[in-house]
Parts: C-alpha cells; sequence; structure tokens
C-alpha cells in the first residue's frame, strides 16, 4: 500500500490524480428479475454459451453420463480440439483459465462490475472408486491399529463402504491422501493462489488509484484442511473432541446441551470429590485452562500449535470411580505425531504467507467425522492471527442439527477471548453421504430432515450471529467496532433477501464489511452482479487449473446444475430475455464495461 501511495504522488506529469468519486452503484431489484442488471457484465456469446451449457445439464442421460462422455469425446477428437471445444462449452461457464495469468482478465472484469473474487486451484487426481477407497483406509488408520476400546465413537472410525469420500457429493472438492510430499505440493498450489489473488488485486488498484485515490483491499481464498495432511488424524482429533464433550456433559449432570454449559474448575473439582487429592489428578488439573471469565478447558487446546506438544499424552482426563488417568485419543505412533505437526506447519505457513499478501483465508467445511477437529483448528488460528483484523475465517454447514449450538458457542468464545471471529455459512455438501453413513454404521443422523428444516437452521444461524453484530462486537473506544464478519455463501434468493431483510433491521450496511454474499463462477449471475453493482460486498468463487486436470470439477458442475432445475428455469429465461433484448436493440456487439468499485 505504501508503494501505491508512492505512485500516486510520483504519477506522470499529465496524469492527475483525482479525488475519489463516488462509486458507480444500481438500484437493487431484490426480485432478481432484471435480465439487464444480471448480465451487463457478459458478452453476448457469453450468454449464449450460458444458455447452451444450462439446456445440456437439464438432460438427465447426458448429466448421468457426463464423465464418460468428456472421456470419449477426448479420445475421439484429439487433446487440442477437445480443450477448444470444452472451452466454448463448460470449461469456459465454470473455470476462469489455466493459470493465475491466464485468469487475470476474468477478475479484472469481475472486480470492474463490482464483484470479487475466491480463488480455488480446483485440479483433482481422477481416481477410480476402487483406489479412493484403498488411499482413504490406508491413511484412515494408525500404525498402532484401530482395536476397540472402551469409550469409543464408531462415527469417527474409518468404514470402508464409505471410504470413497466422493459418494453421493456433487458440490464439493475432495482430497485423498498419498503421502507428506503431496500435502507438500497442495501447501504450495494453495500459496500459489495466494499470489494470484494478490496479484490481481495489486494490478486493479495501482490502475484505479492513478485515477480515483483507492488504496485498500482485501482478497480471500479457500482451502481445504484434507489437503494438508493424514485424515486419520482429524479422524482421532475429532473423536477426543466428542470423548471431552461428553465427560464434560457428566459433569454438568447429563442434561442440556454441553456446548452451553460454562463450567469452572471448581465445578470440576466437585464433581472428581476425594480423588482431587490424587496426585495424577492434581497434576491434570494444574494444566487445565480457564479463561478471564473463569470458564474450563479440559485441554490446553492452543498447545495444538505448539511443536511440542504431544497427542498421545495430553488428551486424558480422571475416570469419576477410580480417578485413574485414562485416554481420550486411540494409540497413534511418533511417526504420526510428527505427520500432524507437518499438518499444522503447512496451515501457518499458508495464513502466513496470506497475512503477508493480505489475503484472507476461509478454511471449508469438510464430512462431519473430521469437522470437529477442523473447526477447533481454525478456531485456535483464529485466537493466534485474528487479534486486530479478519485473517482466517472458519465455515458452518447449516443443514446439520447442532450448527447454531456451535455457532453460538463459537461466537462467545471469540468474545471472552478478544478476537475477531469470521465465518461462511452454507447450507452443505455431504448431506446425502452423511446419512447414508449414520444408517449404515448405526449413530444418529446429524442432518436436518429436510430442505426446510435445512432453510429454517440457516436463517435461525444468520439471525443470532446479525443480532450480535451491534449489541456484542461494538466497542465505542475502537476505531475497528465490529468484530464478526460473515460471508452468506448461498445461491437461495430468499435467503439473499432475508439476510439484506436482517441487515436492515440492526442498522448492518453494504460498506460496514460485516456481511457479504458468494456464489459460484457460472451460477446464479442474476444475484451475484446486481449485488456488486447496488454496493453490497458480493463474490464468485473462482475455480481454475489446466483443462483435462478440472474435469473431475466439471463433472460436479453439470450435476449440481442438474439438482437445481429450478434456479437454472429462472436464469435460462432471464439469459434468453437478455439475448432478445440485444438483438432487438442492436446491441448484439456488446463490449461490456464496468465502472463499479467493489465494497
Amino acid at each position: 500500500m505504501a508503494l501505491l501511495r508512492r505512485l500516486a504522488v510520483n504519477a506522470p506529469r499529465g496524469v492527475r490524480v483525482l479525488s475519489t468519486p463516488p462509486p458507480s452503484r444500481d438500484e437493487l431489484d431484490l426480485s432478481f428479475n432484471s435480465p439487464k442488471d444480471a448480465f451487463k457484465s457478459k458478452k453476448t456469446s457469453e450468454l449464449v454459451r450460458a444458455y447452451l451449457v444450462y439446456q445440456i445439464c437439464s438432460i438427465n442421460w447426458i448429466v448421468e453420463n457426463n464423465d464418460m462422455l468428456m472421456k470419449s469425446l477426448r479420445q475421439m477428437v484429439g487433446q487440442r480440439l477437445f480443450e477448444a471445444i470444452m472451452k466454448a462449452t463448460f470449461y469456459g461457464q465454470f473455470v476462469a483459465g489455466e493459470d493465475q495469468n491466464k485468469i487475470r482478465p476474468t477478475l479484472e472484469r469481475l472486480r470492474s462490475f463490482g464483484v470479487k473474487s475466491i480463488l480455488d486451484y480446483s485440479v483433482e487426481e481422477d481416481l477410480s472408486q476402487e483406489e479412493a477407497e484403498k488411499r482413504e483406509v490406508s491413511a484412515s488408520i494408525s500404525a498402532c491399529g484401530d482395536a476397540q476400546e472402551e469409550g469409543q465413537l464408531k462415527q469417527y472410525h474409518v468404514e470402508q463402504r464409505f471410504a470413497d469420500r466422493r459418494y453421493k457429493v456433487t458440490s464439493a472438492r475432495t482430497y485423498f491422501y498419498l503421502n507428506e510430499a503431496a500435502c507438500e505440493k497442495n501447501m504450495e498450489a494453495f500459496m500459489r493462489s495466494i499470489d494470484a489473488v494478490a496479484d490481481s488485486i495489486r494490478a486493479y488498484f495501482v490502475i484505479v488509484l492513478l485515477f480515483s485515490g483507492i488504496t485498500k483491499s482485501t482478497g480471500l481464498m479457500a482451502i481445504k484442511l484434507t489437503a494438508l495432511g493424514r485424515p486419520q488424524l482429524l479422524l482421532q482429533l475429532s473423536e477426543v473432541i466428542m470423548r471431552a464433550r461428553s465427560y464434560m456433559h457428566q459433569i454438568a449432570g447429563g442434561t442440556g446441551n454441553v456446548l452451553t454449559h460454562h463450567k469452572t474448575i471448581e465445578d470440576l473439582q466437585r464433581y472428581l470429590g476425594d480423588l482431587s487429592s490424587k496426585p495424577e489428578v492434581q497434576e491434570f488439573m494444574k494444566k487445565i485452562t480457564s479463561d478471564k471469565e473463569g470458564i474450563v478447558h479440559l485441554f490446553p487446546w492452543s498447545n495444538i500449535l505448539d511443536k511440542d506438544m504431544g497427542l498421545s499424552d495430553s488428551f486424558r482426563v480422571p475416570d469419576p470411580k477410580t480417578g485413574q488417568m485414562r485416554r481420550l485419543i486411540s494409540q497413534i505412533s511418533p511417526k504420526e505425531e510428527e505427520m500432524f505437526r507437518n499438518m499444522l506447519r503447512r496451515l501457518n505457513n499458508i495464513i502466513k504467507v496470506a497475512n503477508e499478501s493480505d489475503v484472507r483465508i476461509m478454511i471449508d467445511a469438510e464430512q462431519t467425522y473430521f469437522q470437529p477437529a477442523i473447526s477447533r483448528i481454525c478456531l485456535e488460528m483464529m485466537r493466534r492471527y485474528n487479534k486486530n483484523k479478519f485473517l482466517v475465517f472458519n465455515t458452518y454447514q447449516t443443514y446439520l442439527k447442532n450448527t447454531y449450538n456451535e455457532i453460538v458457542t463459537d461466537l462467545e468464545q471469540a468474545q471472552r477471548q478478544n478476537f475477531y471471529w469470521g465465518a461462511k455459512l452454507v447450507r452443505g455438501a455431504y448431506i446425502e453421504q452423511e446419512r447414508a453413513r449414520a444408517a449404515a454404521m448405526g449413530y444418529e443422523d446429524p442432518t436436518c430432515e429436510n430442505v426446510d428444516a435445512t432453510t429454517a437452521s440457516f436463517h435461525k444461524c444468520l439471525k443470532e450471529i446479525l443480532s450480535r453484530v451491534k449489541l456484542i462486537y461494538k466497542n465505542s473506544q475502537n476505531e475497528q467496532k465490529d468484530r464478526l464478519g460473515i460471508m452468506v455463501a448461498s445461491h437461495n434468493e430468499d435467503t439473499v433477501r432475508y439476510a439484506i431483510q436482517l441487515m436492515k433491521e440492526h442498522d448492518i450496511k453494504p460498506g460496514d464489511k460485516v456481511v457479504c454474499f458468494g456464489q459460484l463462477l457460472g451460477m446464479c449471475d442474476h444475484i451475484t452482479f446486481p449485488l456488486g453493482q447496488a454496493g453490497y460486498s458480493a463474490y464468485k468463487y473462482v475455480p481454475y487449473g489446466p483443462v483435462v486436470e478440472v474435469l473431475p470439477y466439471l463433472s460436479r458442475r453439470a450435476n449440481e446444475n442438474r439438482g437445481f432445475l429450478a434456479k437454472i428455469k429462472k436464469e435460462k429465461g432471464l439469459l434468453l430475455k437478455e439475448i432478445a433484448r440485444r438483438i432487438f436493440t442492436g446491441q448484439i456487439f456488446y463490449k461490456p464495461v464496468g465502472n463499479y468499485t467493489p465494497v
């Protein structure tokens, strides 16, 4: 930013740095029915391509066999012609380009129409089901074995039938562990994406600065923790967290939700009674941490980021009957301890690079058997890096029954421990898989019963978060008053309208940088662009990568669009109206030029 200021001061003679003009803004049509507003960023040829792709996504046989059809087409026409066909259809619609240089025009055009980008390097291995299952099972069991132990929770152990985590999942990218070297490569790919985000911002704002005086912006980048380490480690840590919650539930007397109980060290001492005098119990008590309000945490969770913490030795609690210390984590070898340290090192490196580049990191949600560990690691990263600004964001899936309780607990922890809390709110990607796995393995289904219940959950979570913005996180003595940020990542018009209604009710303005909206590139342009052009903080989730290597991603997009036929029907209608309008008004060769400034 200092460089940009010097550019302004030392602007070439003849180039006048203007005072900041009022940004271009449109009125927002909350019905999202304006084809002109939705597609003013698109060439007519791009509208025709979008309509063609949506038409194809409406044909079940093609979508069901899309993977086989794409591979057959590639064999028939050769690599070069195949890539040209894909760029004219699915790849061109849903992917920004092959590398960080080729995606820059797309990112700059999005920005010029008020929309920012979340980059995702969408290269995936095209594994068979057999190979995926083999890798997952191998990477999910400790070298010490997976013997049945007292208190073990079967949900957090690998199951052969569901080892291919792509099962019944159409919208989420899946990483399968190969080795530590592959995780290093994934880390490097994420870092290149950070560079791409930062470069696009710098290139755009050097130009904008010279003509408007604007000097500040940040970018976003999404990552998955399963790309950075063995799934076994996330499974074991998740089981520890859930067994620790069960232990605290016993202390609370077995009533209510354990996440809402605020127990102190004194409560724990009363629970253990005479056993508190045993040396091993006293040693355990010394290691327990509590925050400024005296609320106890069984384990010093911040230590999981410490390279010297031993997992096997740390997660032990006194047996309430005997006082003997018992393990909450299944056995883990020294080599696997090192792998866990490697996973956290990679995540730390990514966040540090992002911090230096002024890029924010969104850690994606994954399956419920990984999520307790992912959320705990994410919160500890927030506590470390979000002291003075938003840097790390967590993701919450609202199709899960317990998401509201998780959010309330995390909000309260952020308030007590004084860090910025950032979240992406989504409906979720794994609902069918989660239901099938719970039924097959015999544990309680963690998901909401239907679509309406999921929407109600999403809205309840959103209402809770936004109700706290001004009440809890406002500190009149701090210039940065709002320490809470939320991305509404939804393709549902009603949810977007509900979020805007809540913003008005709580006096949250679009420019307050509290609420932003996100949709996928190539989908729901009739929502994203009107929001960005009206001055709301709007993002597109932007995939990129070589054509052949993103085919699994394109296959998912085709399946996802088939699942949203009602939304596609509306967007197809808007596309046809805009194409017809341009033909009849002589704008068929319309060239999009935007003069909007993103929030």
